[in-house]
């Protein structure tokens, strides 16, 4: 699932900041790469692959990927963290998002659960307060406000969604609100450290789950086309290299001239939601996404004008 860098980014940047179009580039394409991750899955799980196998797969595959490309370069120093709770935190809330947003694509298009999951950052802000001891603002509240009227847009009744496709997509939001959060905690850590844990403490979760769903992981396996075990295989990969992809980005760009391009995931979720099963948000939906993402990129640009007065 989409789990692209929220309020305060999720990522450091290394070294001076002199790439801003590259790293730009990188961050539209590493998004395209994560909506690839959910149409994966939402792909598999239409061809009958239980919500608990595609996680293992997804979580092992991209452990494995992602040590044998940080390893060899940084040694297994990179394993080594600061604060190993918020990272087992941070790898939980995120191995629970997947869970949720997965349950979320197969009942939804893959544009509406996007656009769902971008009312995450403004949740983040709206609690800053409280959990983060922020000073409150206002205008964070009015944007959080903003975007859930946005995203009740979307799910109106009539829209055709699926309600328990919603419930799951607004829970997904939730989830995903504290991912962030944890991903502040963890900001001490080299990226590629952050990386390897979120796999690895999923892949541990899935791991100690495996006796339990071994049957389904043997059914699951045997009944697949080789076409159709690539496509399951390949969400560890676009998960990955998505995430890959970001680290980069940071590095090429700040965060404050990345963030609203985050937002640019709706058009890749859309165009993917489109070529694969025909599904296209209508007039009034496009109106609602719109909302949301003006929402979130208002108050991403007061947020960056405040810091820099």
């Amino acid at each position: 699932m989409k789990t692209a860098a929220g309020p305060g980014g999720g990522t450091k940047a290394a070294g001076s900041v002199t790439e801003p179009l590259k790293g730009v580039l990188l961050l539209v394409a590493s998004l395209w790469a994560l909506s690839g991750l959910d149409a994966s899955g939402k792909y598999v799980m239409g061809a009958g692959v239980p919500l608990l196998v595609l996680c293992l797969v997804r979580y092992l595959v991209h452990l494995v990927l992602v040590l044998a490309l940080v390893v060899p370069a940084k040694g297994w120093r990179a394993v080594r963290c600061l604060r190993p709770g918020a990272q087992i935190a941070r790898g939980a809330s995120m191995l629970l998002a997947t869970m949720s947003f997965f349950t979320t694509l197969h009942y939804l298009p893959q544009a509406q659960g996007t656009a769902i999951n971008f009312l995450a950052p403004l949740l983040v802000l709206s609690v800053a307060p409280w959990v983060l001891k922020e000073p409150p603002r206002k205008s964070r509240w009015i944007a959080a406000g903003v975007g859930f009227l946005g995203v009740m847009i979307v799910v109106r009744p009539g829209s055709g969604l699926d309600p328990v496709g919603t419930l799951f997509g607004l829970l997904t939001a939730c989830i995903l609100s504290v991912q962030y959060i944890t991903t502040r905690r963890v900001a001490v850590d080299d990226p590629y450290t952050s990386l390897i844990w979120s796999g690895g403490v999923g892949s541990v979760f899935m791991i100690l789950a495996l006796p339990f769903i071994w049957s389904d992981v043997v059914q699951t396996f045997a009944q697949l086309s080789m076409g159709q075990v690539l496509v399951l295989l390949g969400t560890g990969f676009w998960g990955s290299f998505g995430h890959l992809l970001q680290i980069q980005a940071y590095r090429c760009a700040p965060a404050s001239l990345l963030a609203p391009f985050i937002y640019f995931q709706i058009v890749s979720a859309a165009t993917l939601g489109w070529l694969i099963w025909g599904q296209f948000p209508d007039g009034l939906s496009w109106v609602g996404i719109a909302v949301v993402c003006m929402s979130g990129m208002t108050i991403g640009m007061v947020e960056w004008r405040r810091r820099n007065i």
